[in-house]
């Protein structure tokens, strides 16, 4: 997140499937992460992942990510507090991938998400991603991606207004992406940029940069939503960085990002811990 989330054409360090289903087969190390976030309005987000490459092409990711809203001040007809209410939405997901070649990874994922809007009225749904990966030259990292490929919710009200109530469906907006990546090698860094088109016509450009200034201290910096339309959201620029050692066979890191939101009174503190072996 400490890059404008564009990630999908990284294929070094703590690799994420989320990103592009087809990273994983070039993990080096197996890897597990944790993620806190602390965000305002009373909303959480939650991470938990683990990657590791299936000799001799393949390789597999798993991870949960658990989002949601806390504190939601309930009223009845008369103003009068009554009790808070909570959202939640969970993502459950497996990737596999593998090397058709040795510069050339395909990948899958399996989703099944989870969600609890009010009470009793909860849905969950499966959908899919694909990408492929290609390194087209030793710094030239390219990234294909198509994210929520038939996902949607179905909500049915019944169980509380029950036959007032109604089954309503809303569907994922496919996503498709086209990134590339690039290393320069004379200052230890890396670019990434990346254009995303959803299947409702909303179009977005991610940039994000990785600067080596040691062995163990990673800076990044980056842009998320940069929309090209005239309804835009605002602009989310955000900067982290990496501290981390090995020993024994294990490298453990601490990872922190800052996201600003415009629409927000203070933006997003991300820690991510890590330790590859």
């Amino acid at each position: 997140m400490g890059m404008g989330n564009a990630m999908s054409a990284i294929n070094t360090g703590a690799i994420s499937s989320y990103y592009n289903p087809a990273l994983s087969s070039f993990s080096e190390q197996r890897t597990g992460s944790a993620t806190f976030g602390i965000l305002s309005f009373d909303r959480y987000l939650n991470f938990i992942s683990y990657t590791q490459a299936l000799p001799p092409h393949a390789g597999l990711s798993i991870g949960i990510i658990n989002a949601g809203v806390r504190n939601i001040d309930g009223r009845d007809n008369d103003g009068y507090h009554t009790e808070d209410y909570s959202t939640m939405e969970n993502q459950f997901y497996l990737s596999f991938s593998n090397r058709v070649d040795e510069r050339v990874s395909l990948g899958v994922t399996i989703k099944l998400y989870y969600s609890k809007l009010f009470d009793e009225v909860t849905t969950s749904t499966v959908g899919f991603d694909a990408g492929a990966f290609i390194k087209a030259t030793d710094e030239l990292n390219l990234g294909l991606v198509a994210q929520d490929l038939g996902s949607k919710y179905k909500w049915d009200t019944k169980s509380i207004y029950s036959q007032n109530g109604k089954t309503t469906e809303d569907k994922f907006p496919t996503l498709y992406r086209v990134a590339a990546s690039y290393k320069i090698p004379t200052i230890n860094a890396i670019v990434d940029a990346e254009f995303e088109h959803s299947s409702d016509k909303i179009d977005i450009i991610r940039i994000g940069a990785e600067y080596m200034m040691t062995e163990n201290f990673y800076l990044r910096g980056g842009m998320d939503r940069w929309e090209l339309s005239d309804n835009a959201t605002g602009v989310k620029p955000s900067f982290g960085f990496t501290v981390k050692n090995s020993f024994n066979g294990w490298a453990p890191a601490v990872n922190y990002a800052y996201v600003v939101e415009g629409f927000a009174p203070h933006g997003m503190h991300i820690i991510t811990l890590t330790v590859a072996f």
